[in-house]
């Protein structure tokens, strides 16, 4: 298979942890050169590292950036000198599990302010260069809860809808430009994710994937370099990727545990 995205430049935000750092590694493999950007930058140090000892042919920026902040967005993407070819937005997450007259406001707030502000905050700084590029490519992290809301899921299955909904205007706004945009929507996914929603509660977090096979870092990763290794003439601008045991949010099959 050819390889389009040799030599090119990708920005993942939320790159520390999950889809984010996975996808760091495997575009190491195809030789793209890589800004890594989160909160953590100690991990960062970690992960550059680790990925160059295993492939030195690239180059690899890591800042620590928290997308909530539109200032901080602003002046790391402004010290950014080079051409960003890929916009991974990966950053988001999901905090508590409570009916919508039970939830706490500042979870809400939270994931509203990463969601959907942050993917907007990044977005904003970075495609004005983009529109001057021969090709260049948005991947945004949506969520198969942005297509259909779950019990006790109210806000986090908003802000994935606002995901999609962006998704969409991206591809209006750009076009007559060669950005393409695309929106991967994961089903069941084991990373941290459902560590973080229950507050480091691991228990309750792996009790989530019990009597089945979710999915994985690299399942979504291999999938977005999928939709990103396209000529420059084929723009996937919507994927759904769900384990075989799950068709939506509500069928998920779970084999009766033992």
């Amino acid at each position: 298979m050819k390889n389009y995205i040799q030599n090119k430049t990708a920005l993942i935000t939320g790159a520390s942890w999950g889809i984010g750092e996975q996808l760091a590694y495997d575009l190491a493999t195809l030789e793209v050169n890589l800004i890594l950007c989160s909160r953590d930058m100690k991990r960062l140090e970690s992960i550059k590292k680790d990925i160059l000892s295993k492939n030195n042919a690239i180059n690899i920026d890591i800042y620590q950036l928290d997308v909530q902040n539109k200032e901080d967005v602003q002046q790391v993407i402004d010290s950014i000198d080079k051409d960003i070819d890929i916009l991974v937005n990966n950053a988001g997450l999901a905090l508590g599990l409570e009916a919508i007259d039970q939830g706490s406001t500042d979870n809400w707030e939270q994931m509203i302010d990463t969601n959907i502000k942050g993917l907007l905050y990044v977005s904003r700084e970075v495609i004005p260069n983009m529109r001057k590029l021969q090709t260049a490519h948005i991947v945004n992290i949506g969520s198969v809860a942005g297509k259909s809301a779950y019990p006790n899921g109210n806000v986090y299955c908003a802000t994935k809808a606002a995901v999609h909904s962006l998704g969409e205007s991206m591809n209006a706004d750009l076009y007559s430009t060669n950005i393409k945009v695309t929106t991967i929507a994961p089903g069941a996914v084991e990373t941290n994710f459902s560590t973080i929603r229950f507050d480091g509660d691991t228990q309750k977090a792996k009790s989530v994937y019990d009597g089945y096979t979710p999915l994985n870092a690299e399942d979504i990763s291999q999938a977005i370099i999928n939709v990103l290794n396209t000529p420059p003439h084929v723009n996937i601008q919507y994927l759904d990727i769900m384990p075989t045991a799950q068709r939506n949010p509500y069928l998920l099959y779970r084999e009766k545990l033992q």
